[in-house]
């Protein structure tokens, strides 16, 4: 409808979203269609769902002592508080679910991304809508960025949701031993699952990349858990602490500086940092390849 006879008939004038919008619109709508829908998606977000609700009963059932966590830092000063807050329920099964169940989803999206759909064949189909091979690439990737959110808010929410059914909800006591109002230690949680998103988010460039050398998505998977999985175990190892800072699993685990007072924001710019270049970096990688590489055959 022109302006004119917007005027003249009354209604307010409507602007139509250029065509390159939307195409990538529609395109980006049927991506986030295809991968919540897709089984084995379904399947990974399932797990992610009762993994917290597993864990709190296995704590509800062996309560531990109240400030009996054995440390203060990691799993054990966060099993330590579950007890007298289930605030901290969310928070530990983020922890645990980190190390791999939560990777292993994304590897699972990434791995479908673009080697799934070569496989299938459908990844030609996909090339002929007008939106270009980048940003084809790009949409993946925002979709990737969208299934990271979900899932580590998944995991917090019923995490969230079974501490507070079977453990108190209150103050939350921090790692650092102040005590904060419940609406600050929510606040705080919120910020974990996007930094933890931010986490799954540079692991999905990486498997995007991958994604981009192969026509098997199996293969991609294994390769980031391979990844994921070896970058833990270097971490773990003192004698090469050198490479520590450079490895793409050492800043996942840093969101307990959220949980201190003060809070150490040089740890989380850090680690927001080391995500980003990962994904700039294999972002570059994912790009070249896609616009040189024959990976529609």
């Amino acid at each position: 409808m022109s302006t004119d006879s917007a005027v003249q008939t009354g209604r307010p004038a409507v602007t139509a979203a250029p065509a390159p919008v939307r195409h990538w619109l529609r395109l980006l709508r049927s991506e986030l269609r295809i991968v919540f829908v897709r089984p084995r998606n379904l399947a990974m977000l399932g797990v992610l769902a009762v993994a917290p609700v597993f864990l709190g009963f296995a704590l509800w059932v062996n309560t531990p002592q109240p400030g009996a966590g054995g440390g203060n830092s990691g799993a054990a000063a966060l099993i330590g508080q579950v007890a007298e807050n289930g605030v901290f329920l969310a928070l530990l099964a983020i922890f645990v679910l980190m190390t791999l169940i939560l990777p292993l989803a994304i590897a699972v999206v990434s791995g479908d991304a673009l080697a799934g759909e070569a496989g299938l064949g459908t990844l030609r189909t996909l090339l002929t809508v007008p939106a270009g091979r980048v940003r084809l690439l790009a949409t993946k990737y925002v979709v990737i960025v969208i299934f990271s959110l979900v899932a580590s808010a998944l995991v917090a929410i019923v995490g969230l949701i079974m501490g507070a059914l079977l453990f108190p909800i209150g103050p939350v006591t921090l790692l650092s031993g102040a005590s904060v109002p419940l609406i600050d230690g929510l606040a705080r949680l919120a910020m974990i699952v996007i930094y933890v998103a931010t986490a799954l988010a540079a692991l999905g460039a990486i498997g995007i990349a991958l994604s981009t050398f192969t026509q098997h998505a199996l293969a991609v998977m294994a390769t980031m858990l391979v990844v994921v999985v070896v970058s833990q175990i270097l971490d773990a190892v003192s004698q090469v602490a050198v490479i520590h800072p450079y490895l793409p699993t050492h800043f996942w685990l840093a969101f307990d500086a959220l949980l201190r007072t003060p809070i150490d924001w040089t740890q989380i710019w850090h680690g927001l940092a080391s995500f980003a270049v990962y994904a700039v970096i294999f972002g570059a990688v994912a790009v070249a390849r896609i616009r040189r590489a024959n990976i529609s055959s």
